[in-house]
């Protein structure tokens, strides 16, 4: 039977428990500034973010979807 890189034994797995329980990483009480913007914000935003179009299509009538199609169709296609 061969074993894959990945497969630990038991003492292997028993040893990163304990390494872990004796020095626990520590928790960063304030998150560093990436441009100017805190990591949390950004994640809370793009998570908003991916629903929003959902949700707008959903209140949308078929009549401004399709006029909304038209105007992107013609924007990209350069026919104003």
């Amino acid at each position: 039977m061969t074993r894959k890189k990945k497969d630990h034994d038991f003492a292997v797995n028993a040893f990163r428990v304990v390494q872990e329980a004796i020095d626990p990483k520590p928790l960063d009480p304030e998150p560093e500034l990436i441009d100017g913007k805190n990591p949390y914000a950004v994640i809370l935003g793009r998570r908003g973010g991916l629903k929003g179009g959902k949700a707008r299509a959903e209140k949308l009538t078929p009549e401004q979807r399709k006029e909304i199609a038209k105007k992107a169709a013609a924007k990209r296609w350069g026919k104003e």
